[in-house]
């Protein structure tokens, strides 16, 4: 993926991934209520967003749309997190995970099937 989104767009970009396509009102009512966001602050985000290409925006009313998935967000900052705190590595990140928390062993049993089905 080719565009990168700060904290702050990503918070933009969950309101249409939860909610669908939406007026950019509706989007900064959401994030003034959960994060506590002016609504102009939420309006440059939402046009940044559009500028990168992450959001259509249509009328009437400023109605937004999600161009780029959730998933494909998630892929591209997992890769990233990889790369620049593990050093590219997937098993020290995994390491890391594993070594923070007791696990039950229905999770460690979900984990051998996730590893299982990728052989």
């Amino acid at each position: 993926m080719d565009i990168k989104l700060f904290d702050s767009e990503l918070k933009v970009m969950d309101v249409l991934w939860r909610e669908g396509d939406s007026t950019a009102k509706h989007i900064a009512n959401l994030l003034t209520e959960e994060v506590g966001w002016n609504i102009n602050t939420t309006y440059t985000l939402i046009k940044r967003c559009i500028k990168k290409g992450a959001i259509k925006r249509t009328e009437p009313n400023f109605m937004c749309h999600a161009l780029i998935p959730k998933e494909k967000v998630q892929e591209a900052e997992t890769d990233e997190l990889i790369d620049k705190i593990y050093d590219g590595s997937v098993d020290k990140l995994f390491s890391a995970l594993l070594g923070r928390k007791k696990l039950s062993k229905a999770q460690i049993e979900k984990l051998k099937q996730i590893v299982g089905s990728l052989e």
